[in-house]
């Protein structure tokens, strides 16, 4: 079977939220070149920009339980405008902040906005998917994710040579034209969704334990956050390593970028395709597995060529795990709840992000190299045996699905 066939099944709907996430990261250039804003245009140290981001990551780890929520009681769909028209104005006028004190607000309303999105895109593909096509769904959303993120830090690089007004500018030109695309593309289908108040389910978005409650959703969170930690080591302790100890040239760290996305786009949904029949927690645990040995053998690599290879390898990893992570999620949560299991979800792979970074340089800097990769090997040998035991969705009992026409 040609493994692109799933793509063909998915409704009208996925595909027009695909199109509206490939035009909002296509200008996906503030974040990237935050810090250098802060420190160059701005004239603030290195110190406080290192604030500003950390402000930013904190906000988004707060927004994403609340975005859940809000996701169940007023309608995903409606909170992914919402979130893409804020972002659109609040980057346009992000500029106008030059004070420090002005900085940090604009950086909180900045990180309320642009966050809330995430949570309330995977849910709305919740609803509009189930079982054999949820994984083909959410590759193909990482898909469009993967080439917006490969057109907008390059553009935004050319940008913010010229001035960073410009990156701004289109970064919220972008980000209204998403909302665009889905107002438009979508205007008369938007229908009350689960635990919308006034419908349907929600009386039953009452009767269901809260995502905090499942046992299921607690060991999957508990499982996550390692191989989450080992995750974001590439874009911390793994650039220093390269540089500082390899004496790689900062170029071929960027191209190593380009391998990651190029697979990405090229392999995921096929590679998802082929798999479809495999269960969540297989998946799950092999990527883990594939995480940890990618990133353990940067302990063994002496040059590009070798350091390449892992990169493969922990992309192969990412293929498998993070569509059928989205899944499990999906298809473990009420239906009536599904937002506030995403907003968990965003919120754990939030804090990973937090402590990845900090943890890795840490060991890297007090311990050394290898103790680190060696670390991250037994991180994703352990989040693999703990996703792989996970409990699914009991027998006989199918979610609910929620169209949006």
């Amino acid at each position: 079977m040609n493994p692109w066939s799933g793509l063909r099944r998915l409704p009208r709907e996925v595909w027009v939220l695909s199109a509206a996430t490939l035009v909002n990261r296509a200008g996906t250039m503030v974040l990237p070149f935050l810090t250098l804003y802060v420190t160059g245009a701005l004239g603030q140290s290195a110190a406080r920009a290192g604030l500003v981001m950390a402000l930013y990551g904190a906000t988004a780890l707060a927004v994403a339980p609340a975005a859940g929520r809000l996701c169940d009681r007023f309608g995903s769909l409606r909170l992914m405008k919402l979130s893409l028209a804020a972002t659109g104005l609040l980057m346009l006028a992000f500029p106008l902040a030059r004070s420090w004190p002005m900085l940090l607000v604009a950086t909180v309303a900045l990180g309320l906005a642009s966050e809330s999105f995430r949570p309330a895109m995977m849910a709305t593909v919740s609803h509009l998917v189930g079982g054999e096509l949820m994984r083909p769904a959410f590759a193909l959303v990482r898909l469009a994710v993967n080439l917006g993120m490969s057109i907008g830090p390059a553009v935004g690089g050319f940008l913010a040579e010229a001035s960073f007004r410009w990156i701004f500018w289109l970064d919220g030109a972008t980000s209204l034209a998403a909302w665009a695309v889905l107002g438009l593309a979508l205007s008369g289908s938007e229908r009350r969704e689960a635990g919308e108040p006034g419908s349907a389910s929600a009386p039953a978005a009452r009767a269901t334990s809260a995502a905090h409650r499942d046992p299921r959703m607690i060991l999957f969170l508990a499982a996550l956050v390692p191989v989450g930690v080992v995750f974001f080591q590439h874009v911390s302790a793994m650039p220093l390593y390269l540089v500082r100890d390899l004496g790689l040239s900062p170029s071929t760290y960027g191209l190593l970028f380009t391998i990651n996305t190029a697979m990405i786009v090229v392999l995921e949904v096929p590679f998802t395709g082929t798999t479809a029949a495999w269960p969540h927690q297989r998946l799950m645990g092999l990527g883990c597995v594939l995480f940890g040995t990618g990133f353990g053998a940067l302990a063994l690599a002496r040059g590009a060529w070798t350091v390449a290879a892992t990169v493969v390898v922990w992309t192969f990893g990412e293929m498998l795990l993070f569509p059928a992570m989205n899944a499990y999620v999906s298809d473990i949560a009420p239906a009536e709840r599904r937002g506030e299991y995403m907003g968990l979800f965003m919120m754990a792979f939030g804090a990973s992000f937090m402590l990845g970074p900090w943890a890795g340089t840490l060991v890297m800097d007090r311990l050394g190299p290898k103790v680190l990769w060696a670390g991250t090997l037994a991180l994703g040998l352990v989040s693999g045996a703990m996703m792989w035991a996970l409990p699914g969705r009991p027998p006989g009992i199918e979610p609910r699905r929620h169209a949006l026409d």
